[in-house]
């Protein structure tokens, strides 16, 4: 990626439609040779897809709740209950993690702070099984590394983020989504920012909808300096906001090195504690793109102020920006 903005954008393989009925046309034409009387026997192929929903569920003081079996979970779409046809607890699948660290101006003097609270997370969470890919953003966004397991790698990707001036958040979250949608597995984006955007070509719409596409759960780490609080533009908080509970993520505010290195661990907790529900949707009855999901836990008493996070839906049809 190079010049003023990126212009290498990452280009994902388009997923077929989630749901097709296709009706043979040899049925057809053999019900037309029928008699009248005899009933034709149209034959329908469906084709569906696989939906996977990561699901993270947390206590009334916000810890992750292990432990929970198939049958503590009920799952809907568009309001229909749906069978559950896979259930796994996530610890053991592998992860492909997008680390996108905000290098603009403002956020220069906490930068190298910054730089160390990542490595010490990217040592304590990954696995040989496991990948990240460190970017880098400001008035361009730039991938340091590809996605590795190797720390050495890692670690210099992350030394050698490029300063710059002005912020491309909606580009680093539409680009860094791009490249997580070619990734198997869980697929998450953790985010450090100070929440401003000032340059990106995409907008806040266009980001989203890349990060649900490419079924990428979001991680917020609001990085705010106390003496400037009183005066900051909280538009870009507002989006990384909503744009973590949607994609079923997280949001964090950090004004210490302390409070980074507690967020991280927590995501950290939370990756390792979290349940895979997979199902082939049923027939719907809307003709919407976007379909919504819920989830809810039964069964244990402490249900009721369980908090459960998931993403809010997919698309059937992909974007072509």
């Amino acid at each position: 990626m190079s010049g003023r903005t990126q212009t290498h954008i990452f280009h994902g393989m388009l997923k077929p439609t989630t749901l097709s009925l296709l009706l043979l046309a040899s049925a057809l034409s053999h019900a037309q040779q029928q008699p009248a009387q005899t009933p034709p026997e149209n034959t329908l192929k469906v084709d569906v897809k696989l939906v996977n929903v990561y699901v993270t569920v947390t206590d009334s003081h916000g810890a992750p709740v292990a432990g929970l079996k198939k049958e503590n979970f009920k799952l809907q779409e568009d309001g229909r209950d749906q069978t559950i046809s896979v259930f796994d607890k996530e610890s053991a699948l592998p992860l492909s993690i997008a680390l996108a660290i905000d290098t603009s101006l403002s956020t220069r003097r906490d930068l190298p702070l910054e730089q160390a609270s990542a490595k010490r997370f990217a040592r304590a969470l990954l696995r040989p099984v496991d990948a990240l890919s460190v970017f880098g953003f400001s008035e361009a966004v730039l991938q340091s590394t590809g996605y590795t397991s190797d720390m050495k790698r890692i670690e210099s990707g992350i030394d050698h983020v490029r300063l710059g001036a002005a912020t491309a958040l909606f580009d680093a979250i539409y680009l860094a989504s791009h490249s997580l949608d070619r990734r198997q597995g869980r697929k998450v984006m953790v985010l450090i920012t100070d929440g401003g955007d000032t340059i990106s070509r995409v907008d806040y719409k266009e980001a989203v909808r890349a990060a649900e596409e490419a079924e990428a759960i979001v991680y917020s780490i609001i990085v705010v300096p106390i003496e400037s609080s009183a005066g900051r533009e909280t538009g870009g908080e507002n989006a990384l906001i909503q744009l973590s509970e949607d994609t079923g993520g997280k949001y964090y505010y950090a004004t210490s090195v302390s409070q980074l290195d507690d967020a991280f661990r927590q995501i950290s907790d939370e990756l390792r504690t979290q349940y895979l529900l997979a199902y082939y949707p049923s027939q719907r009855l809307s003709n919407s793109q976007f379909r919504r999901i819920q989830v809810a836990v039964t069964g244990p008493t402490e249900a009721t102020s369980y908090h459960v996070r998931h993403r809010a839906g997919y698309y059937t049809v992909k974007s072509d920006f």
